[in-house]
């Protein structure tokens, strides 16, 4: 449930990752870290039990170039590292859940290239119940997802909540083959139920929901 009190939780000296993508709340993010600005930040935040936030890139490259600036959006996601498991020397591979929404209040770039931020926490969204017209894209999602399983490939996030708006809206729009830009909006988005009728329009738009 979100906070009911005016005031945000705040979150000071967050060490930010900018990704060319856009994290949705309890999704999944499967990363490969080599660069060396984010080896020691991965791997503290794993030993002490602490998130690390991901922001999307407006301008520059998640592989840091010489003399290229790196711009991002001021509202991100918090990732927690549920494993790390080190293939070889300088290269991690860690698979991190999404936690809630956080809005950037500075920033700043250290010597070693690593953004670090002072944020407010977002309260997560509100459990809304999908009403009877939007039910197609609840049941349409079930079937993917039941598709990819009979794949051997990995489902959908656990717990499922496949009769909430918000959950429903940020698993399809995880998949959607569409800008990241529009993705970031709809991420922004406060009410749950407004991203999830956004999210029917792209699917009724691709043919992918049932006539």
């Amino acid at each position: 449930m979100p906070r009911t009190d005016a005031e945000p939780i705040k979150l000071n000296g967050l060490p930010l990752f900018p990704l060319e993508s856009v994290l949705f709340p309890d999704g999944v993010l499967p990363l490969r870290i080599f660069e060396v600005r984010y080896l020691d930040m991965i791997r503290k935040c794993h030993e002490v039990g602490t998130p690390f936030g991901v922001i999307r890139l407006i301008t520059g490259r998640e592989v840091t170039a010489a003399g290229v600036d790196e711009a991002f959006d001021v509202v991100g996601t918090l990732a927690s590292i549920e494993s790390l498991t080190t293939i070889q020397p300088g290269l991690l591979s860690v698979r991190c859940e999404a936690q809630q929404r956080f809005r950037i209040v500075k920033s700043e770039r250290s010597r070693f290239g690593l953004w670090i931020a002072d944020v407010e926490r977002i309260d997560a969204d509100m459990r809304v119940k999908i009403p009877d017209e939007l039910n197609p894209v609840a049941s349409s999602l079930v079937t993917v997802n039941a598709q990819l399983k009979a794949r051997g490939l990995p489902g959908l996030p656990e717990p499922e909540h496949f009769d909430d708006c918000g959950w429903v809206a940020n698993r399809w729009a995880e998949m959607l083959p569409i800008q990241s830009e529009l993705k970031q909006q709809l991420m922004q988005l406060e009410s749950p139920m407004l991203r999830l009728e956004l999210v029917s329009d792209v699917l009724d738009k691709l043919g992918v929901l049932p006539g």
